[in-house]
């Protein structure tokens, strides 16, 4: 007679680990203007919201399409970022007539799609008369 075989096991797949570089945290919580968010202490935050912290740079969108903004936008947070500024300005203006502008509208749309909101912290409004510009708290690289 022949000797039985063991029975067949099959073992569930391996879980494969990121890529390297990936992160591993969750992604950040959306992101709302003038909210304080989580990892500022409330100093710097209240510094950043009384307008305290000066802006490095300023990017003004006026007079562009959405489309041309968006993409100035894009590439003005992640060159700020590159260059390790802490606080930029975009203008977005007021917009005309009774509805809020086409940017100033978008605006935190764009801040909290995926290519540029991990390299967001926080926004606000630089004083509350002044709702057609925004200052942006980039995360500092580390």
């Amino acid at each position: 007679m022949a000797p039985a075989s063991p029975p067949e096991t099959t073992l569930p797949p391996r879980p494969r680990p990121p890529p390297f570089g990936a992160a591993a945290a969750a992604p950040p919580k959306p992101l709302a203007v003038g909210e304080a968010p989580g990892g500022v202490d409330a100093a710097t935050w209240q510094r950043f919201r009384a307008g305290k912290l000066a802006a490095a740079r300023k990017l003004d969108l006026h007079g562009m399409t959405a489309q041309r903004a968006f993409h100035a936008l894009v590439t003005f947070v992640r060159a700020a970022h590159a260059d390790r500024l802490r606080c930029v300005e975009v203008v977005t203006g007021r917009g005309s007539g009774e509805e809020t502008g086409v940017l100033r509208r978008e605006l935190p749309l764009w801040l909290n799609l995926p290519d540029i909101r991990p390299l967001i912290l926080g926004a606000t409004h630089p004083h509350a008369a002044n709702p057609g510009a925004v200052l942006l708290l980039l995360r500092r690289i580390r």
